[in-house]
């Protein structure tokens, strides 16, 4: 009963934040570098961000959430107010940078430190090297997951595979309120979106996966691997373009649309087709994860996996 009220919770109050954006003019404009073609609402992610923590808050008071997660994860409520302001005002990037700088180091506060990173055949448990990494790999995933949000459904459909893959492999109640707190949004945002989930929304979630990451790789360090390649899709793709527009000697500040999900869309593919084509290869990593005892053996396959597909869409449409 639970799910279906953050379900209906978050359903109603995407529709009521899309039309108070209507009311006050809160839309996104498009431009040269944008995949939408049409004035579209948008800061819809406050919904996800409102129903998340009323049920993550319900569940801890249910004594049914552990509280080191609990407490890390309620510091997302800085970053979805700090990125909902710059939403409606677009705050400078100095200030969303020392935000998140600031729930990255509040969240390892609260979870302890990454304890220890498992590579094979050595086991790293320097907490100055382990820390750091952590620290940037929040930071990263953080933006990533921005970066990644630019056409509809595709975040909210990442984020809810993650909350089925989590629920699946770790049987735990919070992945579910995860999940029903974006199908809610994911509603209105399916192509064509009547509301786009803004900053507030994305940087949510990639703070959430951060989090579920380190975590869970607490518990068993070879978790961490588990939630690198259950999250391949958007990692590998904002990575790989990175450094291939550093290779290009090009301004990594600049705005562009050289991800391979623009690029497909700019190949004459739709939004649902290229959404549909990320579920399918987000089946199959969570194929690799579950079927493949060695998760070393798992992430090499996902890798090559991921990088096909990236080939496949420099065929569609080149990179340059």
């Amino acid at each position: 009963m639970l799910y279906i009220i953050l379900f209906l919770f978050s359903f109603t109050l995407t529709y009521l934040v899309k039309e108070y954006a209507i009311k006050k003019s809160l839309v996104d404009i498009p431009n040269d570098r944008s995949s939408h073609t049409t004035p579209t609402p948008h800061g819809g992610g406050i919904a996800i961000a409102i129903t998340w923590f009323i049920g993550i808050s319900y569940l801890h008071y249910m004594q049914d959430m552990n509280s080191i997660l609990y407490y890390s994860l309620l510091i997302g409520v800085l970053i979805s107010f700090v990125s909902y302001l710059d939403d409606l005002f677009k705050l400078s990037a100095k200030i969303r940078l020392i935000t998140q700088a600031l729930v990255a180091i509040l969240g390892l506060y609260f979870l302890g430190g990454l304890e220890s990173i498992n590579i094979y055949f050595i086991t790293i448990e320097n907490q100055i090297f382990t820390n750091l990494f952590a620290f940037f790999m929040i930071l990263w995933f953080i933006n990533l997951y921005n970066f990644l949000d630019g056409i509809d459904g595709y975040a909210g459909n990442e984020a809810v595979f993650l909350g089925l893959a989590g629920f699946l492999l770790f049987n735990e109640s919070h992945f579910l309120v995860l999940i029903f707190s974006v199908l809610g949004f994911l509603i209105w945002n399916w192509h064509r979106a009547k509301i786009f989930m803004g900053d507030v929304g994305s940087t949510l979630l990639g703070y959430n996966i951060a989090i579920f990451t380190i975590y869970y790789s607490n518990i068993e360090s070879l978790n961490l691997w588990i939630w690198i390649t259950l999250f391949g899709v958007f990692w590998f793709d904002a990575t790989l373009t990175l450094y291939r527009r550093y290779k290009n000697g090009e301004r990594l500040s600049i705005a562009h649309k050289k991800h391979a999900y623009q690029r497909l869309i700019q190949s004459g593919l739709n939004h649902d087709r290229v959404v549909i084509y990320a579920v399918f290869v987000n089946i199959s990593l969570f194929g690799l994860v579950y079927f493949i005892s060695n998760i070393f053996i798992a992430f090499i396959l996902a890798i090559i996996l991921l990088y096909t597909c990236v080939k496949l869409v420099d065929k569609k449409r080149a990179f340059e």
